[in-house]
């Protein structure tokens, strides 16, 4: 295992936001204001780990800029674009706090409400939001009630809206996550598989995206989880829980 994860700066924290950024450049300063605010007021000790999804749009250089001009903002760049997916889990292997969230860099949830849900961090392994008054178009809204519905059926993990971007995990139980492309929408049934974990939902707001565009599309927000679904299943049959009894390392 690499000690780089042992040692990085987010151990100074009790929480890192991880914010996955592929092709934002016109969000960028819109997200240093908005983290900037965020840190100043949170109510623990929180830095922000961005991801930057093999950008071709000036959002690394950018990302590089607000960095270096605060403590508690890092970031990682991929070498090229591996997916959302990917990206949040390249956040959560860098992480070293004990508590890890998750927002997009669309900002259409909002950072202070990771104030509602870090309370219940302590007692309950995921913690995800539910959108409220969900600002979307009626036919991306459609597009969710379809895929969430197909997939409490499929998987029976109960959540309402997997697809939330606003989430906190503990950090031990979000690195033994199973990850695979598409995952971030399955959070809950993953987080279901270890031995003992539970999750808890709460409403949190949601806005209309104001800059740049979205990543996702019919195939992406309806196809592939129907297919990704059937993965879930395959997994849980063969998901290996264990819980050592002693040992003498």
């Amino acid at each position: 295992m690499k000690t780089i994860h042992r040692m990085n700066k987010t151990s100074q924290y009790r929480f890192t936001v991880v914010v996955p950024v592929y092709n934002e450049a016109e969000n960028i300063d819109r997200l240093e204001e908005t983290f900037g605010r965020y840190l100043a007021a949170a109510p623990v000790e929180t830095c922000v780990l961005f991801v930057n999804d093999g950008s071709t749009d000036g959002s690394r250089e950018a990302l590089e800029r607000i960095c270096a001009a605060r403590d508690d903002f890092y970031y990682i760049s991929f070498e090229r674009n591996a997916g959302l997916s990917a990206a949040i889990k390249a956040g959560i292997d860098y992480v070293c706090s004990p508590l890890v969230g998750y927002i997009d860099a669309d900002l259409q949830t909002s950072p202070e409400d990771f104030d509602l849900l870090l309370p219940y961090a302590d007692e309950y392994q995921l913690v995800t939001g539910i959108r409220a008054a969900r600002k979307d178009t009626f036919f991306k809204r459609l597009q969710s009630k379809i895929a969430n519905g197909f997939r409490r059926a499929m998987t029976g993990d109960g959540a309402t809206d997997t697809g939330c971007p606003l989430k906190v995990m503990q950090s031990a139980a979000a690195k033994r996550v199973p990850f695979f492309k598409g995952m971030h929408r399955f959070l809950p049934a993953l987080i279901l598989l270890q031995d003992g974990a539970r999750y808890k939902e709460l409403p949190v707001r949601h806005f209309p995206r104001t800059a740049g565009e979205s990543k996702f599309h019919l195939w992406n927000r309806l196809v592939s989880p129907f297919m990704d679904c059937f993965a879930y299943r395959w997994m849980k049959k063969r998901a290996i829980n264990y819980r050592v009894a002693e040992h003498n390392l």
